[in-house]
C-alpha cells in the first residue's frame, strides 16, 4: 500500500473530493438503480442493462477505493504557507533556463495533480526532485530520458497565502 505521504495541494484535494462525491453520490446510485430495473426485467445471461452497468458498479467501486485510499494517505500542503520562498520546495512555481537560454516554466505539485501539458510536476519526478531546495541562480542537471541537461534555476514564486 502506501508508505509514505500523497502530498498534495488543497486544490488538487478537492478535485479528489470532489470525483469521490460524484461518482458516490451521483453516478453509483443511478447506476445501482439501473441495475434493479434490469435485474427485475428476467433472464440475466443476455440482459445488456444489467451485465454493463454490473461491469461499471465494479470499475466504480474500484475508483471509489482507490480515491479513498489517496485522500486517506492524503497530507495537504499549502504553498501560500511556505516559510523559506526563496527556495524550491512544494507548490513552487519554477522558471528553469536551459544551455540555450530557453525557458520554461514549472509548478511542483502532489503526483496526483501532475499534468505535463499544464506544466504541472509531480513531487517525486525527476525534474521535481533535482529543482527541490533550489535557489534563484542554482545549476542542476537533470537526468531525462533523452539524456542528462543542465538547467539554471529564473525565478520562484509562490501562491499568495
Amino acid at each position: 500500500m502506501i508508505d509514505r505521504p500523497n502530498y498534495i495541494t488543497p486544490a488538487g484535494y478537492a478535485a479528489l473530493r470532489a470525483e469521490y462525491d460524484r461518482l458516490f453520490g451521483d453516478e453509483r446510485p443511478k447506476l445501482v438503480e439501473t441495475i434493479s430495473w434490469a435485474a427485475g426485467n428476467g433472464d440475466r445471461s443476455e440482459n445488456g442493462d444489467y451485465i454493463y452497468g454490473r461491469k461499471r458498479l465494479r470499475e466504480i467501486d474500484r475508483t471509489l477505493g482507490r480515491l479513498s485510499a489517496k485522500m486517506k494517505a492524503a497530507k495537504v500542503v499549502d504553498p501560500a504557507r511556505q516559510p523559506d520562498k526563496a527556495k524550491v520546495y512544494f507548490g513552487a512555481t519554477v522558471t528553469i533556463a536551459d544551455e540555450d537560454d530557453s525557458q520554461r516554466t514549472l509548478t511542483i505539485v502532489g503526483n496526483d495533480e501532475a499534468d505535463a501539458g499544464a506544466g504541472k510536476v509531480g513531487w517525486d519526478s525527476p525534474i521535481a526532485r533535482a529543482l527541490r531546495g533550489a535557489g534563484i541562480g542554482d545549476l542542476r542537471r537533470i537526468t531525462l530520458p533523452g539524456g542528462e541537461k543542465e538547467y539554471e534555476v529564473v525565478a520562484i514564486i509562490y501562491p499568495l497565502p
